[in-house]
Parts: C-alpha cells; structure tokens; sequence
C-alpha cells in the first residue's frame, strides 16, 4: 500500500561516510507514516546499533510472530544463545514481518559513550525525518541516564519534542526489541548471516 513502511525495494542499500548517507538506491526507501522504532546493539569490537521500524499497524501481528518463537521456559529470545538452527529460524520470522532494519554503525569510534551518543542522535533526526512517534530502547540501567541526557537534547535539536516519546524497556517485556537483538547479531557475524538480512535491510550509516 502507497505510504506504507514496506515501501521499499529489495535491493535498496544507503551507507553513510563520514556522516553523510551516499544512497544508492533505485528508488528512496520511504517511512511515510508514523512508525514505532525499536533499539537494540551490540558491542563485540565497538558499538553497533539497531533500529527495527514497524508501522502502528503491524505491531501486534509482529508482537505475535516474536512471541510465537519462544520455548518453552523462555522469557525472551536472546539470539547469542541460541542456537545456529534455531537462529536461522528467527531469523527467517524476522524476514517474515513487516519491519524495516536500521543499522548505525559506530565501532570506529573509540569513546564507547561518545558512540552511543552520536548513534543516538542520528536514530532521532532519521526517526524525525520519518515521522516516528516512540522510540523503544532495551534497557540497561547503567546507561538509562546517559540516554535521557543524549536524548532530552536530540528531541530538541530535531523539534520533535511533542511528537517523538523515547522510553527504556527491559527485553522481557517487549517482543519487538527482539527484532533488533537478532538483526544486530547478524550483522556483525559474516556476510552469509548479513545476507539473510537484506529483504528488510533499509539504510546502514557509518558513523
């Protein structure tokens, strides 16, 4: 449907140099109603982080899908721990749904703070850019104050004050921040793993 998030195509692909995103696209990949954004990383040899997009509509039927790959005695899915069939399994459901994946990539930068906060940032002008309404980061109470502060300020500076919320979430309790977990993961694990990514793989910045 026009104006949908899966209006994209699957072979688009942007990367940010030196902070400005070189597309080389088709056609722009689009986020034209709110979205929800979910925000998971990882820190194996520097910080990379995830942002899984879901339209409001889509948020239940995805919520299911996650909830539906649990075993029994799970209480979330923790894609580092399982494993390697039951990984290509999450992933595949990943790909099922109507979800567009984010990564912003920041291991080139050494001040593990500073990372987190220009990854920050960018989610929450790209966010701005696309008219998201919630942001959904998973939560680690070492980090939660350092993310008000980097966040107070980036709604500010993108004048989405009254349109953006921003909350942090223990994984347990949203299903969604499994999406990012997993695509995180994937990432940073071989291009064959990266590969299975690309039919919801949307714009990829190297910060």
């Amino acid at each position: 449907m026009p104006g949908e998030i899966l209006n994209r195509p699957r072979d688009a692909r942007s990367q940010d140099v030196g902070g400005v995103c070189e597309h080389r696209v088709r056609e722009q990949v689009q986020c034209t109603v709110s979205v929800h954004a979910f925000v998971d990383e990882t820190k194996d040899n520097g910080l990379l982080v995830v942002a899984a997009l879901v339209a409001p509509r889509d948020l239940r039927s995805a919520r299911a899908t996650m909830r539906g790959l649990l075993l029994p005695g799970q209480a979330r899915l923790h894609f580092t721990k399982e494993r390697p069939s039951r990984r290509a399994q999450i992933t595949a459901a990943v790909c099922a749904t109507n979800v567009r994946i984010d990564v912003y990539d920041a291991r080139g930068v050494r001040d593990p703070k500073r990372a987190r906060a220009l990854c920050l940032e960018r989610i929450v002008a790209d966010l701005a850019a696309n008219r998201a309404t919630r942001l959904v980061i998973e939560q680690d109470d070492s980090l939660v104050k350092h993310d008000q502060r980097v966040l107070h300020a980036a709604v500010r500076a993108a004048d989405v004050i009254d349109a953006l919320t921003y909350e942090h979430l223990p994984a347990r309790s949203e299903p969604l921040l499994w999406l990012p977990d997993a695509a995180a993961w994937c990432w940073t694990h071989g291009s064959a793993w990266r590969q299975r990514l690309s039919p919801v793989l949307g714009d990829v910045h190297i910060l």
